[in-house]
C-alpha cells in the first residue's frame, strides 16, 4: 500500500538523487501521524467541552491521585509551559469550576491546585473518548506490532525527554 510519503520520497529521489532521503520515510510519517493524532485528540476533547491544554492540566491533576492536587510548579513541569501561561490556565479552569486553588499547608505563601469533582468527571470522560479514538487509529496493527512500535518510538523520544534542564 502506497502513501503520500512514498510519493514525496520518490519525487525527492528523482529531483535530488545526490541526497539520502531515507530519514523522510520514517520522520515524515511520524509528522503526518502527529497531525492526524492532533485532529483526533481535538475531536475527543471537544466532545467533552475541553481544549487540549485544559485536558493536559486536568489529567496531570487526575494522575496525581487523591486528593488530585499539585502545586503550580509541579503542573509546570508536567505540561511544559511558562509560569505566566500556567497562572492564566489555572485562572480559566477555576472560572469554569474544574479546579480550585487552596492554601498550601506546608508553605504559607504557596497554593495548591485541586481538581473539582466536575473537573475529575470531565477528565475521565475525555480520556475515555481519547482512548477510543486512539484505539481506532491503531486497529490495523497487531498487539505485537503496537508493542514493537512503542519500543522503537521510545528509543527515539527518550533522549529528548531526558535532557537535563
Amino acid at each position: 500500500m502506497e502513501d503520500e510519503v512514498d510519493r514525496l520520497v520518490a519525487a525527492w529521489r528523482r529531483e535530488r538523487p545526490d541526497l539520502d532521503v531515507e530519514p523522510l520515510e520514517v520522520l515524515s510519517r511520524v509528522s503526518r501521524l502527529a497531525r492526524h493524532l492532533d485532529r483526533a485528540r481535538r475531536l475527543a476533547f471537544s466532545e467533552h467541552g475541553l481544549e487540549p491544554w485544559e485536558f493536559d492540566v486536568l489529567t496531570s491533576l487526575r494522575r496525581a491521585g487523591a486528593p488530585y492536587q499539585l502545586s503550580p510548579g509541579q503542573l509546570l513541569t508536567q505540561t511544559l509551559v511558562t509560569s505566566g501561561t500556567m497562572t492564566n490556565r489555572i485562572d480559566r479552569l477555576a472560572k469554569k469550576g474544574l479546579v480550585e486553588r487552596l492554601p498550601d499547608p506546608s508553605d504559607r505563601r504557596g497554593v495548591l491546585v485541586r481538581l473539582t469533582p466536575e473537573g475529575r468527571d470531565r477528565a475521565d470522560q475525555a480520556l475515555a473518548g481519547l482512548l477510543a479514538q486512539e484505539r481506532a487509529i491503531l486497529a490495523q496493527l497487531s498487539q505485537n506490532q503496537r508493542g514493537d512500535l512503542a519500543g522503537l518510538l521510545r528509543q527515539l523520544t527518550a533522549p529528548f525527554d531526558n535532557i537535563p534542564g
